[in-house]
């Protein structure tokens, strides 16, 4: 007889290992929940039951429960569970929080009168609350298909090789009589309904679609017990960043190239420009331009037009009869009939340009 159970165990869960691989292979970043039309089915299934039967005796639990006793509870339940979390702890390379974690036990089931008063926590030895669902994911399990478990709730493909450890240490495994140990098993359950029923209340009123609200913040929750409080960012597409800043550029377009700074030449009108180079040529040869540098120099470039209009300006005054004698002309020495423009009339010149 012990050898068929023996048997029909090992069968059910090897069954069990060969669904959860399919199931892991089922799931994708972009969709964590491939399952959702079955789990949508069993959470209706536990809406049901929990709206019949836990709701209304956790409603009533509050009611003829002080808080210093659910407290206690409360307190009783977490301490069996340091023991897992402990374990988990070592599995995960983390001796010295492990330590921490017997030492709060230790305390807490002496001194702590079994659990009920936690002790610890005022010593500064806070609960990690590690199970074998993190330490699968710290050894590099994926998370995998997002499950609704019959009367347990949101789970994962991963997280449910956590419920063989979760039940173990349990208060229900230290009583050996089934009678004792259905007891305690059931006001667990009730206390552990009682402390979300506001909660749960809430959500009824904001919540449109529960299922999809509870999926999310389950899924989130794991992940920041994962990554202990410090998940890292994902973007549209479900890609995890492990330094939580992803690039904010799109791979895909492209990018203007850097010019060098000394290639970043202001934009200049030309006529502007060759206006400014004929006023610097002017003030240059209105210092050169004098008889004796012109004296015995032949000019076989045609004169600018600047130099036209002030030899024309020069002949009429001559043939007006004005006095030229002030200023040396070039028609003097190389037969032009042009004289040299002083730098008062180069300004005035200048004044007088159109730089259009």
């Amino acid at each position: 007889m012990n050898q068929m159970r023996s048997v029909s165990r090992a069968c059910m869960l090897s069954a069990l290992v060969l669904s959860v691989a399919v199931l892991q292979g089922c799931a994708t970043a972009q969709n964590r929940d491939p399952l959702e039309s079955l789990n949508r089915k069993v959470f209706s299934f536990n809406e049901t039951v929990d709206d019949a039967v836990l709701k209304p005796v956790a409603t009533g639990y509050v009611k003829i429960t002080p808080k210093l006793v659910r407290t206690g509870v409360s307190n009783f339940v977490n301490n069996i569970k340091d023991v897992w979390s402990a374990i988990n702890l070592v599995l995960q390379g983390r001796p010295g929080e492990a330590a921490q974690e017997v030492l709060r036990v230790s305390l807490n089931s002496t001194l702590g009168l079994a659990g009920f008063i936690d002790i610890a926590r005022p010593m500064g030895l806070d609960r990690h609350n590690e199970d074998f669902g993190q330490t699968l994911a710290v050894w590099g399990v994926p998370q995998g298909a997002y499950l609704v478990l019959p009367f347990l709730g949101p789970s994962t493909t991963r997280d449910v090789a956590d419920l063989p450890g979760n039940w173990y240490f349990s208060p229900s495994a230290l009583f050996r009589e089934p009678r004792d140990a259905n007891a305690v098993r059931i006001l667990t359950i009730i206390n552990a309904r009682a402390e979300v029923l506001s909660a749960s209340n809430l959500l009824g009123d904001i919540a449109l679609d529960r299922y999809a609200f509870l999926r999310d913040a389950y899924l989130q929750r794991r992940l920041s017990l994962v990554y202990n409080g410090d998940p890292p960012e994902e973007d549209d597409n479900g890609v995890e960043y492990d330094n939580g800043d992803p690039t904010t550029s799109d791979p895909a377009t492209p990018q203007a190239p850097v010019q060098p700074q000394s290639l970043l030449l202001p934009e200049v009108e030309p006529g502007p420009v060759i206006w400014r180079r004929d006023l610097a040529l002017a003030d240059d040869l209105a210092g050169s331009l004098t008889p004796s540098s012109l004296a015995g120099q032949v000019l076989a470039a045609p004169l600018p037009s600047w130099m036209q209009q002030v030899g024309a300006a020069e002949n009429a005054v001559t043939a007006g009869g004005a006095n030229t004698a002030k200023r040396p002309t070039l028609s003097e020495n190389k037969g032009f009939n042009l004289s040299t423009p002083t730098l008062d009339e180069l300004r005035g010149l200048r004044a007088d340009v159109d730089a259009r």
